[in-house]
């Protein structure tokens, strides 16, 4: 009696450290017909308390280059501030991604190419398979973050993941461009910063280093700190905390993609929310204009639609979560916590 009394408890213990925040997920390994071992994506997770059991998940995307850790602090805010609005029964959990190729999913085993907003979506249904997990409710994608979001949905909708899927109830693309980009515009900042890096020595002498040339060809304080920000130490130097190539194979699939039919006809139960940065710089007024018929046209959808809606977040350029983080969280958080 005794022997069982001391394993229940060691049984409830194990099962409190299961339901609490597991702040970093490394890829999952799995079997796959006993011939080769595949890895899924890196994560972290954030939740506004650890005491009580989630019951609903957000996955959160990041842009080109970035990590989920580049959302770790807005995503913490955003977290108490559903616990705060939600109902009583809704306990919130937030994934905070690496995508293929970069941050702690860089190099892991299985993310074979091709590197397009195709198989990138479909390592998070990957990620949701092997951990046997619930599909996320809520999917929130920043830059190419946002286009993996669509793609996602439009997967989703096609049964590429299989019959048992459910689809997202929200999904928030934060200043993404939903079509091709045309190639007249394809001279911006992200080009430029690509041209950059593929131009820079390996390894990297520091960080310090890193910032300094940046600023010298005239980027801002501010991004060339965020590109800082992602290096990581080897040995005596520091090296990128993404695979440079292949994040470049993943950029020029996410200029080259499409979504505009989604977000025209958005599936019945989903609700597509695109946020504009008011000073960001790929926003032409083509694009603006399909974006403001087709928010303005959804007054007349059938109960068959989905819906889609159109946000312009102020005093903000591309990086949404560090220009206007109070903003942003005032835009998601109504919509979010109202979902029944």
């Amino acid at each position: 009696m005794a022997r069982t009394i001391r394993n229940k408890a060691w049984l409830i213990q194990l099962t409190r450290f299961l339901n609490q925040s597991t702040n970093l997920g490394h890829g999952l390994a799995r079997s796959i017909g006993g011939t080769r071992t595949l890895e899924t994506l890196a994560f972290e997770e954030v939740k506004a308390s650890n005491e009580k059991p989630y019951n609903s998940t957000i996955f959160v995307l990041h842009g080109l280059l970035g990590t989920g850790r580049n959302w770790r602090s807005f995503s913490r805010t955003l977290a108490s501030n559903l616990s705060d609005h939600s109902p009583p029964s809704r306990e919130w959990r937030m994934v905070l991604v690496d995508l293929r190729n970069h941050g702690r999913s860089a190099g892991l085993q299985g993310l074979n190419p091709p590197h397009n907003m195709f198989n990138a979506a479909k390592d998070l249904a990957d990620l949701v398979k092997s951990h046997g997990w619930a599909w996320p409710d809520v999917v929130i994608g920043h830059s190419m973050g946002g286009k993996v979001a669509l793609q996602f949905a439009q997967s989703c909708m096609c049964g590429d993941y299989g019959a048992s899927i459910t689809l997202p109830k929200q999904l928030w693309v934060l200043d993404s461009v939903a079509g091709t980009v045309h190639p007249e515009y394809r001279d911006g900042e992200v080009e430029k910063v690509l041209v950059t890096l593929q131009s820079l020595p390996s390894p990297i002498p520091s960080r310090k280093w890193l910032v300094d040339h940046m600023m010298q060809l005239g980027f801002s304080k501010s991004l060339s700190e965020w590109m800082g920000s992602n290096l990581k130490r080897s040995g005596d130097h520091q090296s990128f905390a993404f695979s440079l190539q292949a994040a470049i194979d993943m950029f020029n699939s996410y200029q080259e993609s499409d979504y505009w039919s989604l977000l025209e006809r958005p599936p019945k139960g989903m609700e597509i929310s695109l946020v504009r940065a008011e000073n960001s710089d790929r926003w032409h007024p083509e694009i603006i204009e399909r974006l403001e018929r087709i928010a303005a046209s959804e007054r007349d959808i059938t109960e068959e639609e989905g819906k889609m809606s159109l946000h312009v977040l102020p005093n903000a350029g591309h990086w949404v979560h560090v220009d206007n983080p109070t903003g942003l969280v005032q835009i998601l958080a109504p919509r979010i916590a109202s979902l029944g």
